[in-house]
């Protein structure tokens, strides 16, 4: 098999007995019970074993990570618990954390259940940016050696050659969405300088409601495959909803947290738009990339429509537009 091959077909011949089979083989007993659980860029299960919790075992999807940039993913998660900050880390069997089978790299984690966070209850988004800042805490003691950065190279130019090339655009409107990509593209760089130099450090890097899970009073924070470098903001940004006079509080309660334990830098909320503009931007050209992949097209039917790309180019519009503006105000103390 070709590398894309792997990527997008691989995950055909992974059948449910294969991954017991596997887990049996690193000393689990599992007992039948099994669900698929809803991810896409990998293949991601609950396996019921014994008569002891579940664990939940990842298929990585092949060729998108080495083996050197999924361990410094493993490595950060459990340097994060092992501050008693409540991330959710491999299980280490045999003093390894990643294993192989056939074309997969795997990981096992235990099992956490909970809801996602209320983004009105401003008490959870005060402890949500505690916890952030103490991510970052830690993310600023070292760099990563091998994973990449967020920048506008890889998620936005990338993004638009990638569905020019590939002829995913209609005909009809290349000139259109060219035009207003590189028009986004221009207003992120502009960002950029409005927010002047940040600093980079690793980052949990798709922090969004759906990685956190509340149970009670507790937290389990999951899913750092996205574990990337880039400013502290992008941490913060995605727990941000609706108009500017709703995030505005919401904002306000995440960072007055954050700096109980951390300084935020004011300057890069001039960050937001453009770091919601390279996510919609690297979303359109993440389901382009993985269109050959059967589950793709099952669960996104909508995408590659004329729809689809209408709404697309005015979501452009909308963002070049947003960037213009003055950024949020943080209501500090």
């Amino acid at each position: 098999m070709t590398d894309v091959e792997d990527s997008t077909l691989a995950f055909t011949r992974l059948q449910p007995d294969d991954i017991l089979e596997t887990l049996d083989e690193l000393g689990f007993d599992c007992n039948g019970r099994f669900l698929a659980l809803n991810s896409y860029e990998n293949r991601v299960y609950k396996i019921g074993v014994g008569d002891k919790d579940n664990v939940v075992v990842k298929f990585y999807r092949p060729g998108r990570w080495s083996d050197d940039a999924i361990l410094e993913e493993h490595a950060f998660a459990m340097g994060l618990a092992d501050q008693e900050i409540p991330v959710v880390p491999p299980l280490s069997i045999d003093d390894q954390t990643l294993f192989h089978t056939g074309l997969f790299r795997l990981a096992v984690y235990p099992c956490r259940g909970g809801r996602a966070p209320d983004l009105d209850n401003f008490e959870q988004l005060q402890q949500l940016g505690r916890l952030v800042a103490r991510i970052h805490l830690v993310g600023a003691t070292a760099d990563f050696e091998n994973r990449p950065q967020i920048d506008v190279e890889s998620y936005g130019i990338a993004s638009r050659e990638y569905l020019l090339d590939e002829d995913f655009i209609p005909d009809e409107m290349r000139d259109v969405y060219a035009s207003i990509a590189d028009l986004v593209i221009d207003g992120i760089e502009q960002s950029g300088e409005r927010s002047g130099v940040f600093e980079e450090l690793r980052l949990h890097g798709d922090f969004h409601p759906g990685n956190v899970l509340v149970a009670g009073e507790n937290f389990h924070i999951v899913d750092l495959d996205d574990a990337r470098s880039g400013p502290a903001v992008q941490d913060i940004w995605m727990f941000l909803s609706g108009d500017r006079e709703e995030q505005t509080p919401q904002l306000t309660a995440l960072l007055r947290g954050y700096e109980e334990f951390r300084n935020f830098d004011a300057r890069e909320l001039h960050l937001i738009e453009a770091l919601r503009s390279l996510r919609i931007m690297h979303y359109a050209a993440w389901l382009a990339r993985r269109w050959e992949d059967p589950a793709f097209k099952q669960a996104f039917p909508w995408f590659n429509t004329r729809r689809y790309w209408d709404e697309h180019v005015l979501t452009l519009r909308e963002q070049a537009a947003l960037m213009q503006e003055p950024p949020l105000e943080w209501r500090g103390e």
